[in-house]
């Protein structure tokens, strides 16, 4: 009999490439899947995948109203299905999860897809970081099985609850690499992923004043229409393009005919400091070269494959040097860009989805 699996996120599933590739992996493994996410007006229709999805609507759509209800409804909907393992994903599902499988007997994972206590827009607002610290000293303590994204998550974890956690790094799929634009294309500059706090937009965007090039930002998030003003603010109009979601598929069109990509984070917050996002590793499939924060766990990748230029502040004139340097340096570029042709081999989901697999089939045999 098949084991059947819930993940629960707090997203729309359209966007969310890394829940996509775990529950595809499992679904292909023998094990049941279902996703459950959230319903906005604005959600695409759902598309065929290997696994069940589901989205929940809520009537508030941010803060802690939005929370509060979307917590309520997913455990009274957990309550009533077939499952045998559910799977917290991040802190602001646990809850629901925990209660559930705990009235039902059920099995519980839970997946730190972050350090969710130690984002900044946690840890500068003293009363969400004492909310969500609470949360984390009930709750993870109880989830005995999980797995995250790096060491550093693993490690402080371990030390704050003793919970022993595996890595499951944000690894995308390998791919056919696609051909690069003609020369004569006019070379952009490209951010993907959430335009939420944290990731410097705040000295990229007045940076690109000083840059010969387009910067193509694709994403959402709680600090969008603040980009939209920096970029008002600092007239940068005829360079920074919003490009809004994208659906993955076509992101993955897009990405590789990019000729420099962005990593970057604040050093405020654990959260930022020890990332390992996936945008970092989706360049590298994609053959771009890439401007990266200088931080631990990018450090350590890029020690061992050369495929970013790393910069140790995220001031105006240390981002705006190193993108003109990418620009300006033909034969660094495409010694960085056949580090990444090189890397990608090594560093995709082909490889790493059998660290997933493994801990579910112990977890199920338990």
């Amino acid at each position: 009999m098949l084991k059947r699996i819930i993940f629960t996120v707090t997203n729309d599933l359209t966007y969310d490439q890394r829940m996509q590739r775990i529950c595809t992996s499992l679904a292909a493994n023998g094990f049941a899947v279902t996703l459950v996410g959230r319903k906005l007006k604005t959600s695409l229709p759902l598309t065929y995948q290997l696994f069940q999805q589901k989205r929940l609507f809520c009537f508030f759509t941010d803060g802690f109203l939005f929370y509060a209800e979307y917590n309520l409804r997913l455990f009274f909907w957990l309550l009533f299905q077939k499952v045998d393992i559910i799977c917290a994903i991040d802190l602001d599902t646990i809850l629901p999860c925990y209660f559930a499988t705990a009235f039902r007997g059920k099995q519980k994972v839970y997946d730190a897809h972050e350090l969710f206590t130690e984002q900044k827009e946690i840890v500068t607002r003293p009363t969400v970081h004492k909310f969500w610290l609470a949360v984390e000293k009930f709750a993870v303590p109880k989830f005995k099985n999980g797995y995250t994204v790096n060491q550093f998550i693993a490690d402080e974890l371990q030390r704050r609850y003793k919970v022993d956690y595996s890595i499951v790094r944000n690894l995308p799929v390998l791919v056919e690499l696609q051909q690069k634009p003609d020369s004569g294309i006019t070379p952009f500059i490209i951010y993907q992923g959430a335009v939420n706090e944290g990731r410097s937009f705040e000295t990229l965007i007045p940076a690109m004043q000083h840059v010969d090039a387009k910067l193509k930002i694709y994403g959402k998030g709680n600090f969008f229409e603040q980009v939209k003003q920096l970029i008002k603010d600092y007239k940068v109009e005829d360079k920074v393009e919003l490009m809004g979601f994208v659906v993955p598929q076509e992101l993955k069109q897009i990405t590789p005919r990019a000729y420099i990509a962005v990593t970057l984070f604040e050093q405020t917050g654990l959260n930022q400091f020890y990332s390992l996002s996936n945008r970092f590793f989706d360049y590298i499939m994609a053959g771009v070269p890439q401007v990266c924060v200088n931080y631990p766990e990018y450090k350590t990748s890029n020690d061992a494959h050369n495929i970013a230029l790393m910069i140790d502040d995220t001031k105006i004139e240390t981002i705006a040097g190193a993108l003109n340097s990418l620009l300006n340096d033909k034969e660094l570029h495409e010694h960085l860009q056949q580090n990444c042709v090189n890397a990608r081999k090594k560093l995709n989901w082909q490889e790493e989805e059998k660290v997933l697999i493994e801990s579910y089939k112990r977890i199920s045999n338990n």
